[in-house]
């Protein structure tokens, strides 16, 4: 479809004489036409930024949307706005389909400019434009249905009968080879079009739970963490106080299953539309969607885990987790009895000092060193570390619980 849009973006710089660019209602790039003009001031740096960037900033969406585009129906005239980043004047052909502006196909604007009966021409090409664009957002959304059925459903006949569905939609995607990402929390917002992010094939936002309240992060002292996974029933968005609210799920196509840039491309656009706090979970790349589940718990893991420890993150690969493949497939039990007394907000700071001692295979002086503390204050509070737990940090299973207990206790 994307050759589609090309060849209608090439028709119209065809009608006009000038290189045309058609961006999305969000001013997301979709394609643009060649510039073969000898005048390099036919790229100014708005068109130039859009084509390497695949989006405007801010600053030029405000100035242009002053001019009533999104309320046009016909082409709108643009005069340039230095303060704005904007150096030449356009002309703006709105694309609608039903009446909703679903794009906008850019031209630069220059004596004589085109003629009534050309810019007719184009408008009609626009149309073509607008009802392909109409069609594809029904598609995404057929797909962001199939996919949050298919990761919501228990193994079992739902589940083959959403995966049926699923496969239905995606045609021959179905059987290619993908990663499941997972990007936690999402804004309370639908999710965007699959056009609008490398390599995705079908998004979904699903309800990312938090036992007890918790939300998302915490250290030792904390509640139990977020379990991965949707659950059933309507997306809660982000309630106050609910310990829910939503994930990205993005089925990304691969190439090769030991190249994972596409998915690393594609989590790294959506964290910049969620926002700072968000984090990426990325699954083992699988073919086909016989395993969707399986991948969808790795991808909620990979998140959490980045979540829990930041130098994870903020984009975890299941693959690189290390003990926390075993820790995120723990159920939310709570604390061990052992090491319940320890991470009591009152002994964050021996909880930390256990923590780095065992990260730090229990060699006193690099972890010393680490705290920035005497050896003899370590020693102390290791001690205070056995009384309060009852552990043996001389015995090699005790340190083990403690040390799971304590990794456990971040998610």
């Amino acid at each position: 479809m994307k050759g589609d849009y090309q060849e209608l973006v090439d028709e119209i710089s065809a009608l006009l004489g000038a290189p045309a660019t058609l961006e999305n209602r969000d001013f997301g790039l979709i394609a643009f036409g060649a510039h073969d003009s000898d005048d390099d001031s036919a790229m100014d740096p708005v068109r130039t930024r859009s084509i390497l960037t695949r989006k405007s900033t801010p600053a030029v969406r405000a100035w242009f949307e002053g001019f009533g585009i999104t309320r046009a129906t016909g082409p709108v005239r643009i005069p340039a706005a230095p303060d704005a980043g904007v150096f030449r004047d356009r002309i703006c052909l709105p694309v609608r389909h039903r009446g909703v502006v679903l794009g906008y196909v850019w031209l630069l604007d220059a004596e004589p400019g085109p003629s009534h009966a050309q810019l007719t021409a184009a408008m009609e090409v626009a149309t073509r434009i607008g009802d392909l664009l109409a069609d594809e957002e029904r598609a995404g959304a057929d797909l962001s249905r199939e996919l949050r059925a298919a990761l919501s459903a228990e193994r079992g006949w739902q589940y083959d009968m959403a995966l049926a569905a699923l496969r239905t939609a995606l045609g021959p995607d179905a059987d290619g080879l993908h990663a499941l990402v997972c990007l936690a929390p999402w804004p309370d917002e639908e999710p965007p079009s699959p056009r609008t992010v490398p390599g995705a094939a079908a998004l979904c936002t699903v309800p990312w739970r938090s036992a007890g309240g918790a939300g998302f992060g915490g250290g030792p002292g904390s509640a139990a963490g977020a379990v991965p996974g949707p659950a059933p029933g309507p997306d809660p968005g982000l309630g106050e106080g609910g310990g829910a609210a939503r994930a990205l799920a993005a089925l990304v196509r691969l190439r090769s299953a030991d190249n994972l840039s596409p998915a690393e491309t594609a989590a790294g656009r959506l964290r910049g539309t969620a926002g700072p706090a968000a984090v990426a979970g990325i699954a083992t790349p699988r073919r086909g969607l016989a395993d969707l589940d399986v991948s969808w718990r790795e991808a909620g893991s990979a998140a959490r885990a980045a979540t829990a420890q930041p130098h994870l993150g903020p984009l975890a690969q299941w693959a690189a987790l290390g003990p926390y493949r075993l820790l995120t497939a723990l159920p939310p039990a709570g604390p061990d009895p052992a090491v319940r007394a320890l991470l009591a907000p009152a002994h964050a700071e021996l909880a930390r000092t256990a923590e780095v001692f065992l990260d730090h295979a229990g060699q006193a002086g690099r972890t010393a060193t680490a705290l920035g503390i005497h050896r003899q204050t370590l020693y102390y509070r290791l001690s205070r570390v056995e009384q309060l737990t009852g552990l043996d940090l001389d015995a090699g299973e005790d340190r083990l619980l403690l040390h799971m207990a304590l990794k456990a206790a971040r998610l």
